[in-house]
Order: structure tokens, then C-alpha cells, then sequence
């Protein structure tokens, strides 16, 4: 869609002057499509799934838990104001050194360890390690540590979910350096400098990427509010919430973008929903992301997360609200995946792309079309 174009649908949804151009920026489409529609998928799994798999094994016997707090350098430190900056911290974050970390069990603490599940799951960008966390404690705690370099950040009560990406994972790292020097053993420390300097622009041997999961209500709605058993309904949340991480990493790797944006989150979502309960939900959409009743945003709404930075002005952010009625409608008229169980790999694949070609706008478009025609 041209920009001319596009500046004439915000218009449309109640944008003043002011607000066009951080409308059109928030709005600007990220995704390389270039040579997509010739991939074939699933995509190989990228280099880092062999060490998962080894993690895999390993805590089918001796548990999820024990077997990460000894991989994943964060999980030896707790929560604490000003851990990151810690000198223990940064020595085992940026070097892998935990000669001065926390004992294991001084480390990290959770709630239901013995409840952690690890999964790899496929998709159609190739497989990727899940970690599901049965407990809502325990996700924050995960979340915290992994991402937020084990500082007290908030977590939104509607976030149950997030794609780890680019993740340094020293465990990799000491695995090269071992059979490294099992192939020269008189080595000096000097010699594995040089080697490990050449190895840093090589990330696809020590950065990965992974899911975390947790089991409780997608988007934070009850099932009650969906007309659903709770039990039915926090089964339902994490097969949706899966499905909606994988969507966020088959663009990542495949169209090189993952963003907090409302593009996203409508491709996301959709995948999401039709792949759990055979079709994309607009009403539940709309309810997650807290726009089910046109008149307010909910306070505990997704579409809050997903404001921009630098975040979008009040007045942009209303306008944002009245085009997610029209986009939510618009994937729903366009619903590029035609299997209604389990959609095939490359059918999937191509239904991601099919959205990832659009823009919110043109997506808003197609949506007041079918409003239009059936009020």
C-alpha cells in the first residue's frame, strides 16, 4: 500500500495532522519478503538445537531444572536490585566465568522447579526449545533472570509468554573451548584468546534462541469471560500462546523482524488461534488486546504493551485502538489458512507470509469493507 494511501485509512480512523507521521512510523511495514515465497518449510533447525537436544536428554534424567541451573549462567544469581551490575554478574554474563557466582542453590529461586517442562517443538521455521513453567511465580522469575539480566523488572499480568532471541549462551561456548583444547592440549591461554576473538562474529555457535512459556490464562482473560472452563480454557491459553511464540520466530529468522507492534501481534495471534481452536477469533482478539469495548481501552490490556518506542501520544494511541477493530476484521476477511486441524508446515508458512505482506492499513481496509456489509 503507498503511503498516500495509508495516510488516507488513519484519516479515516480519526488522525489529526499531528499524529499522521508517528502513525505512519509506528505503522511502517518491517518485514524483508525478499525470496520468502520460494523457501520450502520447514526450514533446517538452526545450530543450536544440538546442544538443546543434549539439554533434553539430560533433564529426562536428572530433571529440567538441576540440568539448566547448570547451563544457563543467569539462573545462578537471584532477583535483586542492582544484580546486573554486580561484579560476579557481569563476570559470568560477558566472560562465562563463575568462579565468584552463588552456589546453585543460592541462586535462582523458584517456586515448583520439579514442575518445569522443556520441549522442543517444531515448527515451520524449524525446531526451538520451549520452557513452560507451570507456575506464574515461576515464569517471572524465568522471565527476570533471562531477559531482564536478573533485575526486579515489571511484568504485565497480561504477558505469558516470550521469544528469547540472540541469547550468549556460555554452556556452547566452554563446549567449543573444551574440544578445542582437546585438539591442541599444549595450547597457552593466549592462543585460546586469538581463537576465541575469531569465534565472536560467529554467533550461530553460541547464541540461541528459546520460548518461555507459562500456564496460566492467555493474555490474562479468564476462560469464564470467554464462556469456557477454566480448566479447558488454561489448556486451550497454551497451545495459543505457543503457537503465537513460534509465529514471532519464524519472522525473526525467516523475515528478519520481531517487534512489539500491532503488525505483529496480529500475525501472531492469528496463527495462534487458528491453529488451537480451528479459526481466528475476532472477539477474542479484540479482547485480549483490551479494545472489546469500543468506548475504552481495559487498563489490563496486550494493546497497552505494544504503545511503540518512543510510545505513541495519547492522541495516536486512540486512533491505534479504533484501527485494531478494523485490522482484527481484515485478517479475519483474509484468513490465508485455509486448514482448519493442525494446518499443514508449508500451508502455515504461507499464511504468515500472506499477513507479513499487508500493512495494518491495508488489513484496516478489508476490515471496514466487511463491517460495512454486515451491521
Amino acid at each position: 500500500m503507498k503511503i498516500g494511501e495509508r495516510i488516507m485509512v488513519l484519516r479515516k480512523h480519526g488522525a489529526a495532522n499531528a499524529e499522521i507521521d508517528e502513525l505512519l512510523r509506528y505503522t511502517e511495514p518491517a518485514f524483508d519478503l525478499t525470496g520468502a515465497a520460494d523457501r520450502r518449510f520447514p526450514l533446517d533447525d538452526e545450530p543450536f538445537l544440538a546442544t538443546w537436544t543434549d539439554y533434553e536428554a539430560e533433564a529426562a534424567q536428572r530433571g529440567v531444572w538441576p540440568c539448566l541451573r547448570d547451563k544457563l549462567v543467569q539462573l545462578r544469581f537471584p532477583i535483586a536490585d542492582g544484580m546486573s551490575r554486580s561484579t560476579a554478574y557481569r563476570a559470568a554474563t560477558r566472560r562465562g566465568d563463575l568462579s565468584d557466582a552463588p552456589r546453585p542453590t543460592d541462586g535462582l529461586c523458584l517456586r515448583s522447579p520439579n514442575k518445569l517442562r522443556l520441549i522442543l517443538h517444531r515448527t515451520p521455521a524449524g525446531r526451538i526449545p520451549v520452557l513452560i513453567a507451570e507456575e506464574r511465580e515461576d515464569f517471572v522469575a524465568l522471565l527476570r533472570a533471562l531477559v531482564h539480566r536478573n533485575e526486579p523488572h515489571p511484568i504485565p499480568a497480561a504477558q505469558g509468554a516470550c521469544l528469547v532471541g540472540s541469547y550468549n549462551n556460555w554452556n556452547r561456548v566452554h563446549r567449543l573451548r573444551a574440544h578445542w583444547r582437546f585438539r591442541r592440549p599444549h595450547a597457552t591461554a593466549a592462543e585460546w584468546h586469538a581463537e576465541f576473538q575469531a569465534l565472536v562474529p560467529r554467533k550461530e555457535l553460541y547464541q540461541d534462541s528459546f520460548i518461555l512459556l507459562s500456564a496460566g490464562p492467555y493474555s490474562g482473560v479468564s476462560g469464564n469471560d470467554l464462556g469456557m472452563a477454566e480448566s479447558s480454557w488454561r489448556h486451550m491459553s497454551l497451545r495459543i500462546r505457543l503457537e503465537h511464540e513460534c509465529a514471532h520466530y519464524f519472522t525473526r529468522r525467516v523475515l528478519g523482524s520481531m517487534s512489539n507492534s500491532l503488525h505483529d501481534e496480529l500475525i501472531a495471534d492469528y496463527v495462534g488461534l487458528t491453529v488451537a481452536t480451528g479459526y481466528f477469533r475476532t472477539e477474542w482478539f479484540l479482547r485480549f488486546m483490551g479494545v472489546d469495548q469500543q468506548s475504552a481501552i481495559r487498563p489490563d490490556g496486550r494493546l497497552h504493551a505494544y504503545r511503540g518506542k518512543p510510545p505513541l501520544s495519547k492522541g495516536a494511541f486512540r486512533v491505534l485502538q479504533r484501527i485494531v477493530w478494523s485490522a482484527a476484521y481484515g485478517v479475519n476477511v483474509l484468513d490465508p489458512i485455509p486448514t482448519r486441524s493442525s494446518p499443514h508446515t508449508q500451508r502455515l508458512a504461507n499464511g504468515i507470509l500472506s499477513l507479513a505482506n499487508e500493512t495494518v492499513e491495508s488489513l484496516a481496509v478489508l476490515g471496514c469493507v466487511h463491517r460495512k456489509h454486515h451491521v
